[in-house]
C-alpha cells in the first residue's frame, strides 16, 4: 500500500483525511508541523505528501523547495491562500498539484489518486522506462540507467508531465531549488547526459524532444 504522509497543523482536518484516505487503501503518517518534515521524508521516503502551505515551525513553501533538492515524491500543496495559487500553479515550487481550502475530503482522495497515476511508478507512459523513487534508480528495457541525483530528478518530472513543454529557466528552478548559482547551460549539458545513457541501452531513442527557441518536454514511445 502506498503510504501518504499528512503534513497538517489542524488536527481535526488531517483525521479526517487519514480515515478517507484508510478507506481508499491508503495509510498515512501525520505531521502537526513543519520541523522535521524534511527528515521524515528522507528516512521513511513516502508515496506522496500532502503539504500545508501554513505550518508552525517551518512553512510548506520551504518545506517543498528543500524536498525537491533530493526527491522526487509527489507533492500535492494544500493553501487557504488564493493569493498564492498562481505560484503553485507556475510550480515555482515543484508541486505536482494542489488544493484550496475548504475541500470535500472525497476530493483530495481523488487528487491523490490521479497524481498518483501520472507520476513516477504507477502507469508509465512508456513500458520500457521504469522508475524507483524510492531508490532513485531508473531502467529502461530492463537495464539500469545509473542516473545522478540530479539526472533521475530531471527524468522523473518531465516524466510525470508527458508532452508539456518547459523551458531552461523551469527547469533549472525545478532541480535547483536551494537557488544555487548555475550556468544556464546546465540543463542543456543533463539533458545530453540522459539521451545519451539511454541511447546506450535503447539505440535511436528520443524520449526527451528538444523544442526550438522554447525548452524540453517528455515524448512518450507508445508504439
Amino acid at each position: 500500500m502506498q503510504r501518504i504522509l499528512i503534513v497538517e497543523d489542524e488536527a481535526r482536518l488531517a483525521l479526517i483525511l487519514a480515515d478517507y484516505l484508510h478507506s481508499a487503501g491508503f495509510t498515512t503518517h501525520w505531521l502537526d508541523e513543519g520541523r522535521g518534515a524534511v527528515s521524515w521524508v528522507r528516512e521513511e521516503q513516502p508515496g506522496l505528501i500532502l503539504l500545508d502551505l501554513m505550518l508552525p515551525g517551518r512553512d510548506g513553501m520551504e518545506i517543498c523547495k528543500e524536498i525537491r533538492t533530493f526527491s522526487a515524491v509527489p507533492i500535492i500543496m494544500v493553501t487557504a491562500r488564493v493569493e498564492e495559487i498562481d505560484r503553485l500553479l507556475g510550480l515555482e515550487l515543484g508541486a505536482d498539484d494542489y488544493i484550496c481550502k475548504p475541500f470535500s475530503p472525497r476530493e483530495v482522495v481523488a487528487r491523490v489518486k490521479a497524481v498518483l497515476r501520472r507520476t513516477v511508478g504507477q502507469s508509465p507512459l512508456d513500458q520500457g522506462l521504469l522508475l524507483d523513487q524510492p531508490t532513485m534508480r531508473a531502467s529502461l528495457d530492463g537495464r539500469n540507467l545509473d542516473l545522478t541525483a540530479v539526472e533521475f530528478n530531471l527524468l522523473a518530472f518531465l516524466l510525470a508531465r508527458p508532452g508539456q513543454i518547459f523551458s531552461r529557466d523551469q527547469l533549472m528552478e525545478r532541480m535547483y531549488a536551494d537557488q544555487r548559482i548555475v550556468n544556464d547551460r546546465t540543463i542543456d549539458s543533463h539533458i545530453k547526459k540522459l539521451r545519451r545513457k539511454m541511447e546506450q541501452v535503447r539505440p535511436g531513442c528520443d524520449l526527451i524532444r528538444s523544442v526550438y527557441g522554447v525548452g524540453y518536454k517528455f515524448e512518450p514511445d507508445m508504439g
